[in-house]
């Protein structure tokens, strides 16, 4: 199993997307390639494999293999690429959304608060904001939106005054400053806990992740041959919503449109209700599994 990233739910999630071994696939979340390589076991001499990732360091991870194609740009562009390698649509399209170990345990990315680094954040580092950008920049009531909706901290207002307080003073441009501008917002228990929650917050903002998964659903749900699967795995209730209720109404605010026969206007459906957790064995083996969910759904 490749160091870069250890792949979560492997195998029930290839068991329930590789339903046609001739068949054209994408994983829309590249990483260390772990989903990519089951994915091309299953698969016949016919059978294609696209993959998307915007961080150039997973580039290095490519299979040498002709039936592989990875692609250096934003999964929300998932149609637009379908519509040029796989004009006839794909047989199943897999997501998993979680930051690769690669990211997390590369200290000068700044995604993790382990380490002393600048506070960048970006998985394509080759524009766009930096974590710190934000920090310095965003008023007091942007960063409270920010981090009560995507870090979902009950004390937002807190810990945005702290930071608009702090970078009066000097810029905050590594995590070791944020850690101590915000320090008097900390609980006195599960520190590390909370302090995950706001660089998760900070991180989703730097790289408009929930933008880009709302654009790559529907692409996905335009992608897909009907009778394709979509397999993806979550981590935290934001994007896990987001998930089930694109599934469940074909949007991921979760409003139903009916039909003129009372029917709900969705491309897909939930071919399991509830979704698939890893098992205790797993999250033993790699702890940063024990947040996931699978949701598998089928295009109609």
């Amino acid at each position: 199993m490749s160091e870069y990233h250890v792949p979560v739910l492997l195998k029930p999630s290839i068991d329930a997307l590789v339903l046609n071994p001739d068949g054209f696939y994408a994983d829309a979340t590249f990483g260390g390639g772990g989903h990519s390589r089951e994915i091309l076991s299953r698969l016949s001499a016919q059978g294609r494999l696209m993959a998307f990732d915007r961080d150039a360091d997973a580039l290095s991870q490519a299979p040498a293999d002709d039936r592989f194609i990875l692609i250096h740009n934003n999964f929300r562009f998932i149609h637009n690429y379908t519509l040029l390698h796989a004009a006839e649509g794909l047989d199943g399209i897999l997501a998993d959304l979680g930051v690769s170990s690669h990211q997390f345990d590369t200290a000068d990315r700044g995604f993790s608060f382990r380490y002393n680094a600048p506070l960048d954040m970006r998985m394509n580092v080759q524009g766009g904001k930096t974590a710190a950008d934000i920090v310095n920049s965003y008023t007091q009531e942007e960063l409270e939106n920010i981090f009560r909706l995507y870090g979902e901290l009950d004390n937002a207002r807190r810990v945005s005054q702290l930071v608009v307080s702090a970078r009066t003073a000097a810029p905050i441009l590594t995590t070791d400053d944020l850690d101590r501008a915000i320090a008097a917002a900390l609980p006195s228990f599960a520190q590390h806990k909370y302090l995950a929650k706001v660089y998760q917050a900070l991180r989703i903002e730097v790289n408009a992740e929930m933008r880009a998964l709302e654009k790559f659903l529907s692409g996905a749900a335009a992608s897909l041959k009907p009778g394709g699967r979509l397999a993806v795995i979550t981590y935290h209730s934001l994007e896990d919503r987001m998930v089930k209720n694109f599934i469940r109404c074909g949007n991921v605010r979760g409003t139903e449109e009916k039909d003129v026969y009372g029917r709900v206007c969705a491309p897909l459906r939930a071919v399991i209700r509830k979704p698939v957790l890893p098992d205790e064995a797993e999250i033993a083996a790699n702890t940063r599994a024990r947040s996931a969910k699978l949701r598998i759904a089928e295009k109609v």
